[in-house]
C-alpha cells in the first residue's frame, strides 16, 4: 500500500485550533430569516431516515395536507420544493412559460426585478407595469393591462419585503380568467403569517419559503398549483429547460406514484411538518390576527417616538415594516450597535431603498408582543444616545 500525500491549503498541524461549530445568539428581527420555533429545531434533529421510507412517506402526505389547510386550497399539486423560496419562484417561471410566451409582470420592488430577470432567462415575452417602491397597484390598473396585453401569465408580489408593501388581490383572479390567464403570486411573505385564500381568490400558482412566516430554518419552498396550471402544464410544446424543477418528475414523487427523483432534504420536511403543526393548532385566522396586532403595535410605537413609516398603513405590509431613517443617523451604524451590543438583527433597505429605510421583521415565531417591546425600548434609548455621540461610537 502506497502512502498518500495530503494535500491541504493549510498546515495539518495548525487545523487542531478548529473549535466545534459555534453561533451567536441573535434576535432575528430583519427581513428574513426569522428565528425558527423551538419545536421545529428539535424536529430537525431528528435522526434522518430513507426519502422512500414508508415512515417517510406517511410524513410527506401530512405536510401536504397542512399545506394546503395554510395555503387555503384544495389543490392537488402542493408541496414543500427542495431549495429556498427562489427555488420555487423559478419553478413557476420554468414549468409555466415556453419560449415567446408572453407574461405581464406587476413590479414594485426588488422581487419583481426578480421575476423579470427570470422570465427573461426562459425568453418570454416579457411585459412590465411598474410602481415606486412602497405603492401598491390598483385592481383598475391590473385589470387594464391584463385585458390589453392578454398574457399567458399574470405575475405579482402579494407582500413585497424590499418595499413593505402588502399588495390587494381580490378581484385579479376572476380577470385572470376571464382573459385566459394564468393568475401566480409570490407569497413568501405572507404565507402562514397574513390572510391568503388560494381558492377564494382564484390564484392558480403560488409559491413561498420556510423561513418566514412557517417558522422554519431556509431551505424549502412551498408551491402550489391548481387544475388550470396542470392542464397548462400537461399541454406544452417543449420539455421543462429545468430538470430539478420539472414538476411533472416531482410530482411523480409528491404524487401518489412517489417515484424517486432527489434526495429530499428529509430533516427540513420534519422541520416544515412540525412548524405547520404549530400553526394548524393555534389556528389560522389567529395566527392572522397575532400578526397583523403586533405589527400595528410596532407602527404607533415608531410613530410615538417620532419616526416616520415608508408605507400608507392602507396597504403597510404587517409581517415587515420599512421606517425611514431619521437624517442625522448612520443608519448602518446603528444597525450594526444593535447586533453587536444586543444581539437584535434588523435589515438594510434594498435596491433603491438602501441607506433610506430600516426593515424590521415580525414574522412567525418572532412575532410577538415581547419583542416589539423590547425593540422600541432599544429604539427609544440607543437613537437617544447616538444623538449625542458621534457616529464612531457605534
Amino acid at each position: 500500500m502506497t502512502e498518500a500525500k495530503l494535500i491541504s491549503a493549510l498546515n495539518e498541524e495548525n487545523l487542531s485550533h478548529f473549535s466545534k461549530t459555534y453561533v451567536p445568539s441573535r434576535l432575528l428581527l430583519g427581513p428574513g430569516p426569522s428565528n425558527a420555533h423551538p419545536e421545529v429545531l428539535g424536529a430537525l434533529s431528528l435522526n434522518p431516515i430513507g426519502h422512500l421510507d414508508e415512515a417517510y412517506i406517511s410524513l410527506m402526505s401530512d405536510v401536504q395536507q397542512l399545506l394546503r389547510y395554510t395555503w387555503q386550497c384544495n389543490n392537488r399539486m402542493t408541496l414543500p420544493m427542495s431549495g429556498t423560496g427562489s427555488a420555487a419562484m423559478e419553478a413557476s417561471i420554468a414549468n409555466f412559460i415556453e419560449e415567446g410566451e408572453k407574461i405581464l409582470i406587476a413590479k414594485k420592488g426588488y422581487f419583481g426585478d426578480r421575476l423579470v430577470d427570470m422570465a427573461t432567462r426562459y425568453k418570454a415575452d416579457v411585459s412590465v407595469i411598474e410602481k415606486p417602491w412602497g405603492e401598491s397597484f390598483s385592481y383598475e390598473e391590473i385589470k387594464y393591462e391584463i385585458e390589453t396585453k392578454k398574457p399567458a401569465i399574470f405575475a405579482i408580489v402579494h407582500a413585497e419585503t424590499s418595499s413593505g408593501v402588502l399588495q390587494p388581490l381580490d378581484g385579479i383572479g376572476d380577470v385572470c380568467r376571464k382573459n385566459n390567464c394564468l393568475f401566480l403570486v409570490d407569497a413568501v411573505t405572507s404565507l402562514g403569517a397574513l390572510e391568503l385564500l388560494i381558492d377564494e381568490w382564484k390564484i392558480d400558482l403560488a409559491y413561498s419559503c420556510s423561513q418566514k412566516g412557517l417558522s422554519c430554518p431556509p431551505g424549502l419552498s412551498p408551491f402550489t398549483m391548481n387544475k388550470r396550471a396542470e392542464e397548462k402544464l400537461s399541454s406544452r410544446k417543449t420539455k421543462v429547460p429545468n430538470w430539478y424543477l420539472d414538476l411533472s418528475l416531482l410530482n411523480k414523487y409528491w404524487g401518489s406514484d412517489r417515484v424517486y427523483h432527489h434526495t429530499a432534504p428529509v430533516n427540513m420536511n420534519f422541520a416544515i411538518r412540525e412548524g405547520l403543526r404549530l400553526i394548524a393548532n393555534e389556528g389560522l385566522e389567529n395566527v392572522w390576527n397575532r400578526h397583523t396586532t403586533n405589527a400595528k403595535k410596532l407602527w404607533n410605537g415608531l410613530e410615538s417616538l417620532g419616526m416616520e413609516l415608508h408605507v400608507s398603513e392602507d396597504y403597510r405590509l404587517p409581517t415587515l415594516t420599512t421606517v425611514k431613517i431619521p437624517p442625522a443617523v448612520d443608519g448602518d451604524g446603528f444597525r450594526n450597535h444593535l447586533l453587536r451590543n444586543f444581539g437584535i438583527e434588523i435589515g438594510n433597505g434594498l435596491g433603491e431603498l438602501s441607506g433610506k429605510v430600516w426593515r424590521i421583521g415580525l414574522m412567525g415565531f418572532n412575532s410577538s408582543e415581547e419583542n416589539v417591546d423590547r425593540l422600541l425600548n432599544l429604539f427609544d434609548t440607543e437613537l437617544n444616545k447616538y444623538s449625542i455621540f458621534e457616529s464612531s461610537t457605534f
